[in-house]
């Protein structure tokens, strides 16, 4: 199978590094198999890209008016396309996932807060945080699960917090990954850490939002001097 010929050929080394994984997470994929996946793609879709540019040039005679020069060009560009086609598919999927958990990130926040402040342990509210905030962010939603899920069975608290922070590689929630680790370790109470982080999310949020609203008026010039 796939994971034979990946052990086999080595391509975890040849192929991936330490960013590579961390992307793959970022993107969602967390398993070994995974991993697998990826690195047999990128061994295989450079020669399948070749062989599709080949058949489009040579054998379908496309770009027949170009020289032979520019027809291999052609040719080797669509097996470089292949080897990085999965990495462009994983980063893309990295980015949808990153907007995703950050735009409803503030929101989670606020809710975690008040559940804190209601009596609940960090671990109850993740856990209620994560069934209210799936509608809006199914990838937030996730990642809290998992997060609460090895706050349990790892050895060490601060290790889940430092997990949760490197797989979305947010730095608003490395700052409130950081808080929790400090308000923990400091015995201080993790409402306030959490009130903290979430008076500084609304206040990005409404930054953010200034800006837009400021950027709006040169984007619509051009159309009002095109139609009206």
């Amino acid at each position: 199978g796939i994971k034979d010929i990946v052990e086999r050929l080595d391509l975890r080394k040849a192929l991936a590094d330490d960013k590579t994984v961390n992307n793959l997470k970022s993107a969602g994929f967390r398993t070994q198999n995974a991993l697998n996946v990826f690195l047999f793609a990128r061994l295989v879709l450079p020669f399948v890209g070749l062989a599709a540019g080949f058949v489009y040039v040579f054998v379908l005679d496309n770009l027949a008016e170009k020289t032979t020069m520019v027809r291999v060009a052609a040719v080797l560009m669509a097996g470089y396309a292949g080897f990085y086609a999965p990495n462009f598919y994983v980063s893309n999927l990295s980015q949808k996932r990153k907007k995703s958990v950050q735009r409803a990130w503030p929101d989670a926040l606020d809710l975690m807060l008040i559940c804190v402040e209601s009596g609940m342990s960090i671990e109850a509210a993740f856990r209620k945080v994560s069934e209210e905030i799936g509608s809006q962010s199914p990838a937030l939603a996730e990642e809290l699960v998992l997060t609460n899920a090895e706050l349990s069975f790892l050895p060490e608290r601060r290790q889940a917090y430092e997990n949760l922070a490197q797989r979305t590689q947010l730095e608003s929630i490395g700052s409130a990954t950081q808080a929790l680790i400090q308000a923990e370790r400091y015995g201080t109470p993790v409402a306030n850490a959490l009130r903290v982080l979430s008076s500084e999310s609304r206040e990005m949020r409404m930054t953010e939002a200034e800006k837009k609203a400021h950027a709006l008026p040169p984007k619509l010039t051009v159309p009002m001097i095109l139609f009206f």
